[in-house]
């Protein structure tokens, strides 16, 4: 057992990685998660799992507690998180072909409101690196990452369309993803709302989210046949969507069979910002800033889906009670990933914990 729990560690070393630039820190971060995963030194970041299942689009939640794509883009740490204490972790953007993202500086800390701001633009290694490092992963072969026999932690695969991709042919590079990760995924979430890759949330129009939903709904199909598995489908979305908007992609996910929606994605606006270093800065807000309207989109669709249709509420969660206000909105089980930068993964039990608390009230 280390002498100092992860939050303390996190603690000291936040101070160190503070003093790199913010893509720097991310880099070394990963790199040292990358390194010491299943080693003794995971126990630097390592904690006991809260266990508390929830049953979500066919599948059992080990806790409501989940960590957010692009955090890990490639895949590499995958049982450094499992350590960590999640009921499930998402990986990716991962897109068909490999692609630098867009031009440093990319990345910028607003710590006076715990925030980031990034325009990375899907930076990554590409499908086939993506798939070597999922299938490397050893959190489903047991040992201390893997969780209980009984619940293991849950990986979902986040696909994206490659920058070069004209729009018009979007829905072949979705393809080629969820051909490539499906057989390896327990779901899948098909990101059309990162504000960094042109055009992208333009897939969420109407008449644009209904042929790629569409045409993802039958290669599910397709798939499932071949693989004799059912990946349940979630979709991400904006938070900077208006009650109409998000009424149509209510609409459009239940007419599509899609399992689940992840609310929110980064956001461009800047009136909680206005006036801070790098507030200006393009990209996508996340962090504090972004909770009320990420609050605001799942408590909209809540209202639109009714009961019972998976909603993961991501966005501004930087405490448990952060955790339980998102669950109030509407959200079944909650994402983070701003908030461990700032937090350190002490973060994730904490607010495994508060919900724990939570549902024992219930």
């Amino acid at each position: 057992m280390p002498l100092l729990s992860p939050s303390s560690l996190y603690g000291l070393a936040r101070p160190f990685l503070f003093g790199f630039d913010p893509e720097h820190a991310h880099e070394i971060t990963l790199d040292g998660l990358a390194r010491t995963q299943n080693t003794p030194l995971a126990c630097a970041y390592s904690s006991a799992r809260t266990d508390d299942p929830v049953q979500l689009a066919g599948l059992t939640f080990p806790n409501r507690v989940g960590l957010a794509a692009g955090l890990d883009k490639n895949a590499r740490c995958i049982d450094a998180f499992a350590a960590m204490g999640f009921g499930f972790v998402e990986v990716g953007t991962v897109t068909p072909k490999a692609q630098p993202g867009n031009p440093k500086p990319r990345m910028f800390r607003l710590p006076q409101r715990d925030a980031l701001i990034n325009r990375l633009g899907f930076n990554n290694e590409g499908l086939d690196a993506f798939l070597a490092n999922v299938q490397k992963a050893r959190f489903r072969k047991g040992g201390p990452s893997a969780g209980s026999a009984r619940s293991p932690m849950l990986l979902g695969l986040n696909i994206g369309k490659n920058a070069a991709t004209p729009i018009e042919r979007a829905v072949d590079d979705y393809l080629a993803c969820l051909d490539g990760v499906y057989a390896h995924a327990d779901y899948v979430t098909i990101n059309i709302s990162s504000p960094n890759t042109a055009n992208l949330r333009t897939l969420q129009s109407d008449e644009a989210l209904d042929a790629l939903l569409g045409a993802v709904a039958e290669r599910r199909e397709t798939l499932a046949a071949r693989h004799a598995k059912r990946a349940p489908l979630f979709v991400k979305i904006a938070p900077d969507l208006d009650e109409a908007q998000v009424a149509v992609i209510a609409a459009t996910l239940k007419r599509h069979g899609m399992d689940g929606v992840i609310a929110t994605n980064t956001t461009l606006a800047r009136d909680a910002v206005k006036g801070l270093p790098h507030a200006e800065e393009a990209g996508g807000l996340s962090g504090a800033p972004v909770r009320e309207a990420s609050n605001r989109v799942v408590s909209q669709l809540r209202a639109a889906l009714g009961a019972g249709f998976p909603i993961v509420g991501v966005g501004g969660i930087l405490s448990g009670a952060d955790a339980k206000a998102k669950i109030a909105a509407g959200a079944d089980v909650v994402q983070i990933y701003t908030g461990l930068i700032y937090r350190g993964p002490g973060l994730v039990r904490e607010a495994a914990q508060a919900l724990l608390r939570d549902r024992s009230k219930a």
